[in-house]
């Protein structure tokens, strides 16, 4: 429930909202908790309360939901219908193949990006969503609101928004990194001084790591602009939750299938997206120089590679699917034994599973080119049963909080990456004990409340 701060109503604007929806057999409307992890730190928080919560309408089925149902299941909500292919323009082109890219420096310069005229056409599309959705905001918030504007999706809401009613106390969070200045000009000059012109117009915009709130105020110092009020609230998980959804009968079930895998032997654990950020073939290439020094460890170890697919309308996210799967088989075809596959590549998103093989690694391997957060790094220090060690990229928003117990590593580094691994295998008991300890007590630090709290305090609420 939203706290004694909150003084005014509270609204949150998000691309993914609270509820996602679909039509039974019979056509009837029918709701489910949405995804992602906006919404599973911040839904408990406001569901039952007063706070609006705008969102998009992503399906044919959300699009029924907007015209027939506002509140259901103890949330209030307000969904933004867009045309379709404006929407898919503005998500895919805008959000995922240009600002995504740009904010975690995935970039392959020599060929992309391309600022043609379909890019063109896409940025007026993603102006139009975000209009719709400041529109849709000043339509609906009370005199006097706080509003949250959450993430890159709607980094014009806040100039928009202010606009049209200036009375509302606006704030923006980015979950993702920011760029330096020098990868920000990368971006058209209109573009760029539009977007963040907008992003400052906020009362504060909020980020994850100090690093990227100094980034981000660079940007905007380098663009002319006044320096920006900015912020810092790290997520942390719910560790009650977390201990409750781990305990379930669905992840009990699905730890002992991962246990017949395993078969005794020590696990390095990942759990990600199929995505180009999360940095994954280095991972597994580390693996492979680890074994090239250490070939007796391939049967001594197990690599259980929990990676869902993502963005699979993107060919380059196609791509780094394939290249993965390729690496996988060839890691396999070198370094599988007697005892069984080296590497078990379980692509599927189940999140019961996650939580069981987050119980039982010996190292969790975190290896971001970049990361906003990653709340996976805090996530298994909370439910590991065997003193685990995190072998965790510096580059991830989590290093600084994490960074008294994980190992750190260059993500670009192969070699690095392996002796950080070779280290966490080799690790003695009480050293494991010792970080582990430091970093579930990091792990406690913040939580979806501090996050909110801090929030609502930036913006004056």
């Amino acid at each position: 429930m939203v706290g004694p701060m909150a003084a005014t109503e509270l609204v949150v604007v998000s691309n993914r909202g609270p509820l996602s929806w679909s039509e039974d057999p019979s056509g009837k409307l029918v709701a489910r908790r949405g995804g992602g992890g906006l919404v599973s730190g911040l839904a408990p928080l406001v569901e039952g309360t007063s706070t609006l919560w705008l969102a998009a309408a992503m399906s044919e089925a959300d699009r029924r939901a907007a015209l027939e149902v506002s509140d259901a299941h103890g949330f209030r909500t307000r969904l933004v219908a867009v045309p379709t292919e404006q929407y898919s323009m503005a998500y895919d082109v805008i959000s995922n193949a240009t600002l995504w890219f740009l904010y975690h420096g995935l970039f392959d310069l020599t060929r992309r990006p391309l600022f043609g005229r379909r890019w063109w056409e896409a940025w007026s599309a993603y102006r139009q969503v975000n209009q719709a959705f400041a529109q849709a905001t000043a339509e609906t918030a009370s005199q006097g609101a706080t509003v949250l504007v959450q993430d890159y999706h709607l980094a014009l809401v806040p100039a928009m928004l202010h606009e049209l009613r200036s009375d509302l106390a606006i704030g923006h969070f980015s979950h993702t990194p920011f760029p330096e200045p020098g990868e920000c000009a990368i971006l058209p000059d209109e573009v760029r001084a539009e977007l963040l012109g907008s992003m400052a117009a906020s009362r504060a915009c909020g980020f994850h790591d100090r690093r990227w709130a100094a980034r981000f105020e660079a940007c905007c110092i380098e663009e002319g602009l006044e320096r920006p009020q900015t912020f810092v609230a790290p997520l942390g998980p719910d560790e009650a939750a977390l201990a409750s959804e781990a305990s379930s009968d669905a992840s009990v079930g699905a730890g002992g299938t991962l246990d017949e895998l395993i078969a005794g032997r020590k696990v390095v654990l990942r759990v990600d997206r199929i995505e180009p950020s999360k940095n994954l073939l280095r991972g597994m290439l580390a693996i492979d120089e680890l074994l090239e020094r250490r070939p007796e460890l391939a049967t001594e170890i197990v690599v259980v590679a929990l990676a869902y697919p993502s963005r699979d309308s993107l060919a380059s996210y196609m791509a780094y699917r394939a290249e993965l799967e390729t690496l996988v088989d060839r890691l396999n075809a070198k370094w599988s034994t007697s005892s069984g596959r080296l590497v078990e590549l379980l692509a599927q998103d189940d999140y019961p599973r996650s939580l069981a093989a987050l119980r039982r690694y010996d190292v969790l391997l975190v290896n971001p080119v970049r990361d906003g957060l990653n709340l996976v790094a805090k996530e298994g220090p909370l439910l590991n049963d065997k003193d685990g060690v995190v072998v965790l990229s510096r580059q991830a928003g989590a290093w600084p909080e994490l960074q008294k117990g994980a190992l750190g590593v260059n993500p670009f580094d192969i070699t690095n990456t392996a002796g950080a691994l070779e280290a966490a295998l080799e690790m003695p008991g009480p050293e494991r004990r010792r970080r582990s300890e430091a970093l579930r007590s990091a792990a406690r630090t913040h939580n979806p409340r501090t996050w909110l709290d801090a929030q609502l305090r930036a913006v004056g609420a």
